[in-house]
């Protein structure tokens, strides 16, 4: 079926007069050796080759503009070179939004001013984020931005940062699918009900489909309840990070500007709030040159991105649905 969808992929390209550009023989030469990617067959080779060009020109268009102003972040080539964004958006998300209608266990967004907050904050400082990980092709971001979420209440509790086990979620938690997708109220609820989650040491992240294997004898952490963020408001998102710690978040992972981000604080008007497909997870906000932001924690390795992270608009319309779906942890 691979071969197939790549020969499709190929012929329009080469019968549009769509050939390799041979000025870039040696940069993909490089990302190749960098990324240690190894194709079988001159097919696969050159699908892959030509996503790799579109993808390389699209970079370099986008940063020529942002030298001239017309943008607030850069972007750069990353393990990704060689996949579309529906692809990525097919492989590396795994959110699942769920129903409208179902019960949602809010926080109060109240608006009467007796809480100060911080103008930034940023969880990493403060020793509550365990170091990024890469989900790879499996559906999973919801059970990593879930466990980013715990480790940071476990961290704010206990003093002990340990790193968790999205595995063990990936395998038990029923109401979710697995590498299929899911969210992360099912997760806090597993834990709550389960009356425990395995460290990552106990339970390791194998990136597929397993049958559950959790003990007691690895548990590392428990919940009590979790709270959602009203749905799209980044003043209660705000207080919930300044009060409470990181928050496991959902947002449009989409775009192509947003597969090669580098640097600097990401907007995109392409970006769609009514369209959220991945789980992130958000650990703290600020400022930079009078753009306000989001620090955000992917999963996608520490290759991708600024090692791992984004920097995303805040008050700028809930870019990106970034207040959709947000919830975090009780314990």
């Amino acid at each position: 079926m691979m071969i197939l969808y790549l020969a499709l992929l190929v012929l329009p390209l080469v019968s549009a007069g769509k050939f390799l550009d041979d000025t870039l023989d040696s940069e993909w030469e490089q990302w190749k050796i960098t990324y240690q990617k190894q194709y079988n067959g001159k097919v696969n080779e050159l699908a892959r080759r030509l996503i790799w060009e579109k993808n390389y020109k699209f970079i370099i268009h986008h940063n020529m503009e942002y030298f001239q102003g017309l943008h607030t972040y850069e972007l750069a080539m990353n393990q990704l070179g060689d996949m579309t964004s529906e692809e990525v958006s097919r492989t590396m998300t795994g959110l699942k939004v769920p129903p409208r209608n179902r019960a949602r266990n809010n926080t109060i967004d109240d608006d009467d001013g007796t809480y100060a907050l911080p103008d930034s904050i940023d969880y990493r400082k403060k020793g509550y984020v365990t170091p990024v990980r890469n989900q790879g092709s499996c559906g999973s971001c919801w059970a990593f931005s879930s466990v980013g979420a715990l480790e940071g209440q476990l961290k704010k509790k206990t003093g002990k940062l340990i790193v968790l086990s999205p595995q063990n979620l990936v395998d038990c938690v029923t109401k979710n699918d697995g590498c299929g997708g899911g969210f992360m109220t099912n997760a806090f609820e597993y834990v709550r009900d389960n009356k425990g989650i395995d460290s990552e040491e106990a339970y390791p992240y194998v990136g597929e489909d397993q049958s559950c294997n959790y003990t007691t004898a690895g548990r590392a952490a428990k919940c009590m309840n979790y709270k959602e963020v009203p749905q799209g408001s980044e003043k209660a998102l705000k207080k919930a990070l300044g009060t409470v710690g990181p928050v496991s978040v959902g947002i449009d992972a989409t775009l192509q500007s947003f597969q090669f981000y580098s640097k600097g604080v990401y907007y995109d008007a392409s970006c769609n709030a009514e369209d959220i497909n991945h789980a992130v997870l958000a650990v703290g906000y600020g400022v930079e040159k009078k753009a306000k932001y989001w620090i955000i924690k992917n999963s996608w390795g520490d290759t991708w991105g600024n090692k791992g992270y984004i920097l995303m608009a805040r008050d700028r319309g809930n870019a990106c649905g970034i207040a959709n779906l947000a919830s975090y942890p009780l314990m």
